[in-house]
């Protein structure tokens, strides 16, 4: 196959076309959408009718899967996680800036979304390059975050109060679990080598051996920073449309703006490693 790559922004974000995800995908196919979403942080492709099963064998090609904290998959493919908001419920899940799961030890490289069912409009997620937020950084800022470390949880208030639908409909969805961890502030990514801004809204909640007050006063100021729109695109949806980003340079915020409406997504976690 012959690939074609459209950046949607300058700053984050391409369109790869000319791909069937539902076939056998060659080595050097392979290669090119890695460098591609090494290059882009994330990447996106269209019109893409792919199975759970095959949604599977896909990601198997970019990585080693790994089950998604507190959420049950799909029977017949318990490695695809549905994220779901009903047509009566207020919260998505998920819905603001956020790393996933950097309360874990090991966040994950990055996950591949499969859009199945869409409202009519809205629904639209908005992805932010995280190596541009550094890379725009003061040397001063820059000097103060070198050493520092961010703490992470997954009971942050806004992220708890996401999952609340959940909690009541799905029977496999874990209730008080509080999982944690500790990461730098400023990363390495592990393949490209570029230093990323690692802390995020959603699940930061201090700067270790800081009281709460210094904390907020530096991460609030990072928080405004890393969602600047010059660092983002936006990603309409539509039917058969896959995002695939790398989790360890980018962040994301699936926007909630279409109460009444059904959506229901399908998402595969890709193994991380520990942030250096």
């Amino acid at each position: 196959m012959t690939i074609t790559i459209d950046p949607v922004t300058a700053a984050i974000g391409a369109e790869i076309k000319g791909v069937d995800l539902s076939l056998t995908l060659e080595d050097q196919l392979v290669s090119n959408i890695r460098s591609a979403l090494l290059n882009y942080k994330v990447i996106f492709f269209r019109d893409q009718n792919i199975t759970p099963i095959q949604h599977v064998t896909l990601a198997k090609r970019f990585g080693t899967i790994v089950e998604y904290p507190l959420v049950k998959g799909l029977e017949e493919a318990p490695e695809v996680i549905p994220v779901v908001k009903l047509e009566h419920e207020i919260d998505n899940f998920g819905g603001m800036w956020h790393t996933d799961t950097s309360y874990l030890d090991k966040p994950p490289m990055g996950a591949i979304l499969v859009a199945r069912q869409l409202p009519p409009v809205g629904g639209d997620t908005l992805f932010s390059n995280m190596v541009l937020a550094y890379q725009t950084l003061s040397p001063g800022m820059k000097k103060i975050l070198a050493n520092l470390v961010g703490i992470s949880s997954s009971c942050k208030e806004e992220v708890s109060k996401s999952r609340e639908a959940r909690l009541k409909t799905e029977p496999g969805f874990a209730k008080n679990v509080q999982l944690r961890a500790e990461h730098p502030v400023v990363r390495r990514h592990p393949e490209t080598g570029e230093r990323v801004l690692y802390v995020n809204y959603g699940h930061t909640i201090g700067l270790k051996d800081m009281s709460e007050e210094e904390s907020m006063s530096i991460l609030q100021y990072l928080f405004e920073h890393q969602r600047r729109p010059e660092f983002t695109c936006c990603f309409r949806w539509r039917p058969g449309s896959i995002a695939f980003w790398d989790n360890r340079a980018t962040q994301h915020n699936p926007i909630n703006d279409y109460h009444g409406f059904k959506r229901v997504m399908h998402r595969i976690t890709i193994a991380g490693d520990t942030p250096a």
